[in-house]
């Protein structure tokens, strides 16, 4: 996978116009024994990205290992090009674990983006693993509110067509947004992310995640895979 930084931006809408023929949200058979969290700390107007992937067992989300890494980005912040900034670390992230999770969710969304191709569809293309998105804010499309329960959902609608689901992941708190990426179905990634809510909102591969990044960038982790 090439570097970003070169891309105009009307480069980069040509290259996840191609990305997205590529992607594959059929549903399938799942055997999940490991799954990963994926997210990226930075500064809105950094250079600097700190990525970072946890595994964790499944379906008893106990931490097996991680990888953090430190890297450079010059491509432009713009909404909807973000994965053009964060996939090249992550991916140099995921190069580093000795074993590659069964399902990686990602922090921010499989295709329920303006041109289908989030960062978790972005990165599943790239590296060929399978892959979901759950964001914690809408980004496109159009939803009604699930019901206040834990498990409550209800369909991101873009048109006429489906791209992910509003997720109820705590008691009457904001839901969060759910979708596949790549290699997983639209019903694949709700029975996934009914099996990974805890105690909080975010659920705990990508809260977990989360963690882990900021524990990275505030010095507290070395770079490198645990």
């Amino acid at each position: 996978m090439e570097n970003y930084d070169t891309l105009s931006i009307p480069e980069a809408t040509i290259l996840q116009n191609e990305l997205r023929k590529r992607v594959d949200i059929s549903e399938r058979e799942l055997s999940i024994r490991c799954i990963g969290g994926a997210d990226i700390s930075l500064n809105l107007y950094s250079s600097t990205i700190y990525a970072g992937i946890i595994l964790l067992s499944f379906p008893a989300l106990q931490p097996m290992g991680w990888s953090l890494v430190k890297a450079e980005t010059h491509f432009p912040y713009v909404p909807g090009y973000l994965a053009f900034r964060e996939v090249p670390a992550l991916t140099e992230a995921w190069k580093r674990l000795a074993i590659k999770p069964d399902v990686l969710i990602v922090d921010g969304h499989g295709i329920a983006h303006p041109r289908r191709l989030g960062i978790a569809a972005h990165f599943g293309v790239e590296t060929g693993q399978p892959s979901m998105g759950c964001a914690k804010k809408l980004l496109t499309g159009k939803y009604s509110e699930p019901g206040l329960l834990v498990g409550d959902h209800s369909p991101i609608m873009a048109g006429t067509e489906q791209i992910g689901y509003a997720f109820r992941s705590k008691s009457k708190t904001a839901p969060v947004f759910v979708s596949p990426g790549h290699l997983l179905g639209m019903e694949n990634s709700l029975q996934i992310i009914r099996q990974c809510v805890g105690k909080y909102r975010i659920p705990e591969p990508t809260r977990l995640a989360h963690e882990l990044v900021n524990r990275f960038r505030r010095g507290e982790l070395p770079e490198g895979a645990g």
